[in-house]
């Protein structure tokens, strides 16, 4: 859930578990405003998917939707809120929200960015593109991934090792995409929006660790959906 960075430190916690689950009920029930069938709401759909593939229990994703749609008698409004600044040692950074109480949002993110700078809308976000981002797998060692997206409409890809690949995308094109993959040789394990930077900083190693705690604080704060560092690797 955007936390691409480093996931070692919130996975060893014992309630890491828990947290995900929490966001990606968030997600769902976000989704589910615009309708409960995955296969008329393609939001919904790569939302419901994702719980899926990380292993949220079926009832929960139900009672998600159902509670987004305002259909289980407990209404929960989730806006977005976005915030940009600057980790230690000027590593921009975006942080996504989403909060039934925009204040207290706010305020939290004031004071995690004490050790970093809290910068204005649009402050970082002109080095980041905003794109679907999808990582799949070659079904066989024959599929092509430079095919494979020509084919399925994808923007761009990055073939790795083992066969694996991250296909890019328009966001208007992500589910088209996610969707199209697996008919052209690629099994599809993850399709989400997503801030990409365009300039990642390399540090050093000291350097990097005191980012990445900084990172951590703000990605365990209850309102943040999803953090997207300027940082290679």
């Amino acid at each position: 859930m955007g936390a691409q960075w480093k996931a070692k430190g919130r996975e060893a916690a014992a309630n890491a578990k828990g947290r995900l689950f929490t966001k990606l009920a968030k997600e769902i029930m976000v989704a589910a405003r615009a309708g409960t069938d995955p296969n008329m709401n393609s939001k919904l759909r790569i939302a419901v998917e994702q719980a899926k593939k990380l292993s949220m229990p079926k009832d929960n994703i139900e009672r998600a939707i159902k509670k987004g749609a305002g259909l289980a008698g407990e209404g929960v409004n989730y806006t977005k809120q976005i915030y940009e600044g600057f980790a230690p040692h000027r590593v921009p950074v975006i942080v996504e929200c989403l909060t039934d109480n925009p204040n207290r949002t706010a305020s939290n993110i004031r004071m995690l960015f004490r050790e970093g700078q809290l910068g204005a809308s649009g402050s970082v976000s002109w080095d980041y593109d905003y794109l679907g981002v999808i990582e799949a797998t070659a079904d066989a060692s024959s599929a092509d991934a430079e095919t494979a997206a020509i084919e399925a409409g994808a923007r761009d890809v990055e073939p790795h090792e083992n066969g694996t690949a991250s296909f890019l995308t328009e966001p208007s094109d992500l589910d088209a995409v996610a969707r199209a993959l697996p008919t052209h040789g690629f099994t599809v394990h993850s399709a989400e929006l997503r801030y990409r930077p365009k300039n990642p900083l390399t540090l050093n190693d000291a350097q990097r660790t005191e980012v990445e705690t900084f990172l951590e604080a703000i990605d365990a704060d209850d309102d943040v959906q999803n953090v997207y560092p300027g940082l290679s690797g």
